[in-house]
């Protein structure tokens, strides 16, 4: 059975990702297209930089062609971001990228974008799997006889109006005359070009590390976390550097480290952006986050008037909200963001390159604009923990928290429960604690927020103790 999680299709290569399966994606894409009479426009096809990407986007490119569809790919690994903008730019009805974003160096996957450049919403995924599961022999061609005959065409510089949308929307003069130091952590990532095409524009310095190719990324996962950025850490205070920037393996997630070598995570990412486009840039406008992230997001909105909109898990849920409420700008703690105004999707590439903006146009560090938001809106501290379980022991979790819905004993006063989206615990003082099912691997998740780290990780202790994982 081929399921698509939040984040598209993804498998253990050898296992399930392999070349039959991979052709089995394709032709229900095909099949798709077919039964919404979208086969008229081309489908571009992109890929990162992972082991099998490149002839996993060939195959599918194969099963699209034989099937009568154009296809656009691209001669050179791209980031997811791209690939949404040339669909939403060049009136696209799909794209496709061959990734597994931020998991282990052993998965990869397919991510299926739909019309303006949107993840497929999980109606389309959920018909593409039914479709797929009809299917019995997939019929393809040969990839070089399909460019020779132009059913596959080869898009050469795909990036140059991606890089022009995002440079139109910076403040260039701002970096320029700033001219940050940033020390660029790639993660063997294929976000590495556009970055550093938009810095060098801004003539700032960047250097970069673990540019070169590595499918195994270096034996770290490819996720910008706390615990994958510590040399990058090491090396920006060694080098006096600015800043450090780092992506994920297909450059929609991002992490920062200050000039001082403090690791600063997505919820502070997020709280930053949205408090310097509202008070800095004049914007105005709500903000939306996933179930999983800061209610800090709620407290800066609040200041200026503003709401902050909850969604479930899934960036496409992030990203119709924001067309639905004209939100400045919404994300998830687990590191993607995107801004009103730009690709409907996480882009690592724009967020990276407003961060440094403003980093040069408030003259004051990650840390001391950090420092400035808890002292107006409080302490707030994040811990999560990925609890692994027997695969047959899933279904007494469900009926625990889901159909049961029994809870542990907490100390804090419960507020009301939330089974939208997993179970999310709100408390009366404004803490939190979710439980929900990883949607690409086999891992019950679980974030807890509250005013101090000893406090959040009791909720998890909690919450582990009770269901004996």
């Amino acid at each position: 059975m081929i399921k698509f999680g939040t984040g598209g299709w993804r498998a253990v290569i050898g296992e399930d990702f392999i070349c039959e399966n991979i052709r089995h994606v394709a032709a229900g894409i095909l099949a798709l297209a077919r039964e919404q009479g979208k086969t008229e426009k081309p489908i571009i096809i992109g890929y990162d930089r992972r082991f099998l990407s490149v002839n996993a986007a060939k195959w599918v490119a194969e099963t699209l062609a034989k099937g009568g569809i154009e296809v656009w790919f691209l001669n050179r690994s791209a980031p997811t971001p791209l690939i949404m903008h040339t669909v939403k730019d060049c009136d696209l009805h799909f794209g496709i990228e061959i990734t597994a974003s931020h998991n282990p160096s052993n998965y990869n996957g397919i991510k299926l974008i739909v019309d303006e450049g949107r993840d497929a919403p999980l109606e389309v995924t959920q018909r593409v799997e039914e479709l797929i599961a009809e299917i019995d022999e997939v019929e393809y061609c040969d990839f070089e006889e399909a460019v020779d005959e132009r059913k596959i065409l080869y898009l050469h510089n795909p990036f140059n109006r991606f890089l022009d949308d995002i440079i139109n929307l910076l403040d260039m003069q701002a970096l320029r005359d700033r001219g940050l130091r940033v020390l660029f952590d790639t993660m063997h990532g294929s976000g590495a070009y556009p970055l550093q095409v938009i810095f060098h524009t801004a003539r700032c310095t960047i250097d970069t590390m673990n540019l070169n190719k590595d499918a195994y990324f270096g034996g770290m996962m490819p996720a910008p976390t706390e615990h994958t950025l510590r040399l990058l850490s090491d090396t920006v205070i060694k080098g006096e550097y600015d800043l450090g920037i780092a992506m994920d393996g297909d450059g929609d997630r991002l992490g920062i480290i200050d000039k001082n070598g403090r690791y600063i995570n997505a919820n502070e990412i997020l709280c930053m952006l949205y408090y310097y486009l509202v008070k800095y840039k004049g914007w105005t406008g709500p903000v939306v986050r996933n179930l999983a992230t800061t209610h800090m997001l709620d407290k800066i909105a609040e200041s200026f008037g503003e709401k902050c909109y909850e969604v479930p898990v899934g960036f496409k849920y992030i990203s119709s909200k924001i067309d639905e409420v004209n939100a400045v700008l919404g994300g998830e703690s687990s590191g993607g963001l995107t801004v009103r105004g730009h690709i409907h999707g996480k882009d690592s590439v724009y967020a990276a390159s407003l961060f440094a903006e403003m980093v040069s146009v408030t003259g004051k560090s990650p840390t001391e604009i950090m420092d400035e938001l808890e002292s107006e809106f409080g302490h707030f501290v994040m811990v999560e923990d990925n609890l692994r379980f027997a695969p047959e022991y899933k279904d007494t979790i469900m009926k625990i928290l889901m159909e049961d819905k029994k809870l542990p004993v907490f100390s804090q006063e419960v507020e009301r429960v939330n089974y939208e989206d997993g179970c999310k615990v709100y408390f009366k003082d404004d803490s939190f604690v979710i439980c929900r099912f990883s949607g690409t691997e086999p891992l019950l998740r679980i974030f807890a927020e509250s005013n101090n780290e000893e406090a959040a990780a009791k909720y998890i202790t909690d919450f582990r103790e009770f269901l004996k994982i």
